[in-house]
């Protein structure tokens, strides 16, 4: 009997035969992996969610997304809902609504809300380094909350400046944002990433927990994952690995990025605050993309018709680009484009204005205004009758 008790034992089906040459292995139920996706599935919904309880956000009226955390895309998000019960007016667009030279409180949304006396209140809705092919993908992936709002969406055609502005070059370029624009189609020259990178990024921009986890990455950890994070050095020789022995979770204090205040790069105290040209004397050629062969235009086009789409009331701002620092034989070709994209804004019923060009003295560059530029536009467009029965709905 113990001779077969034994061979029982040995037999290669028993199940004690097989926990005894996998000590450490465990099979789980139909039942239990049902129940440890749906752990998971509620984890990965619920997390981020809760963690807006935990880190706190209150902007004030003149918020924009800091400049360090241009691609915090979850953020951006949550700045955008968290103005909607206030009967925001969204001002959508790249560096020249954001405002690349001046502090939070003198950008063109900002003087906007000293006219309008906090009713309604004017929401910065931009981001650093955008441009229209960018813009189209941030909207659409992250500004669903958008529909049906009044939205101010700013056309800047510095976009179309050149091939490679407008990403049209058949050469790779390093540029903004890669994660916003089209991964397949339509197909951008200048873009040249892997299947993989672009497969994740398809991916990233429609599962929020993948935002979420970026957004720590960007506020917490040097926009560095945990394990590049504990791997970084210090920049110096010898390096030194400040952060070898340091956990990731103990650098989450709940504390989220802000501007300086002063902030050296931005502001009337800053160096970048400056004219472009005391002179102002143009001397700047520009190769202008044909619009009907630019990608940043037809991106342009296809963000026009998604807010439509969506019923929102529409309004879009043109320009003012800075002339005079264009040599005087450059600028009839950008005219004549500039009178084409009126042409389309008319064709399509999209009620548009299209401010004075401002003093040379009142440009820091080709696009962006300086303190005094902005206030002088915000007044501008508030008189404008076009902008005045627009944001009364009239």
């Amino acid at each position: 009997m113990t001779h077969q008790a034994s061979n029982q034992q040995k037999q290669p089906g028993d199940p004690l035969s097989l926990r005894r040459r996998l000590p450490n292995g465990f099979q789980l139920t139909p039942r239990q992996w049902l129940c440890a996706g749906i752990m998971v599935v509620l984890f990965v919904q619920m997390l981020p969610r809760i963690w807006k309880h935990w880190e706190w956000f209150k902007p004030t009226a003149h918020y924009r997304v800091p400049y360090e955390a241009s691609q915090d895309y979850w953020m951006y998000e949550r700045h955008l809902k968290h103005r909607l019960p206030e009967n925001a007016v969204f001002f959508v667009g790249d560096s020249v609504v954001w405002g690349e030279y001046v502090s939070p409180e003198a950008t063109w949304s900002a003087w906007l809300n000293q006219h309008s006396e906090g009713k309604p209140l004017f929401v910065n809705l931009a981001l650093n380094g955008l441009y229209p092919l960018a813009l189209d993908g941030l909207i659409r992936h992250y500004g669903s909350s958008l529909k049906s709002r009044q939205v101010i969406l700013h056309c800047n055609l510095l976009w179309m400046s050149s091939p490679e502005a407008d990403l049209s070059l058949d050469k790779e370029q390093v540029f903004n944002h890669p994660t916003l624009i089209p991964q397949f189609r339509p197909r951008i020259p200048s873009y040249r990433a892997s299947m993989d990178t672009r497969l994740g990024r398809v991916i990233g921009n429609r599962a929020s927990f993948l935002a979420w986890v970026r957004h720590l990455q960007i506020q917490y950890w040097d926009r560095k994952d945990p394990y590049a994070w504990t791997l970084a050095d210090d920049g110096q020789y010898p390096p030194a690995y400040p952060n070898a022995r340091r956990m990731p979770w103990s650098e989450i204090d709940f504390k989220l990025l802000r501007e300086p205040s002063p902030d050296p790069e931005r502001g009337t105290t800053s160096r970048r605050h400056q004219p472009w040209s005391e002179d102002g004397i143009g001397t700047q050629r520009f190769d202008w993309v044909p619009l009907d062969q630019s990608l940043q235009w037809q991106a342009f086009q296809r963000l026009c018709e998604v807010l439509v789409s969506n019923r929102n009331s529409l309004l879009v701002v043109l320009g003012p680009f800075n002339k005079h620092i264009m040599a005087e034989d450059n600028r009839e070709r950008f005219e004549s484009m500039e009178a084409s994209v009126r042409a389309w804004f008319h064709s399509e019923s999209i009620p548009f204005v299209a401010p004075e060009v401002l003093d040379s003295r009142l440009y820091g560059d080709a696009s962006h205004p300086l303190t005094e530029g902005y206030r002088q536009l915000a007044s501008d467009l508030w008189q404008d009758p076009v902008f005045q029965t627009w944001l009364l709905g009239e």
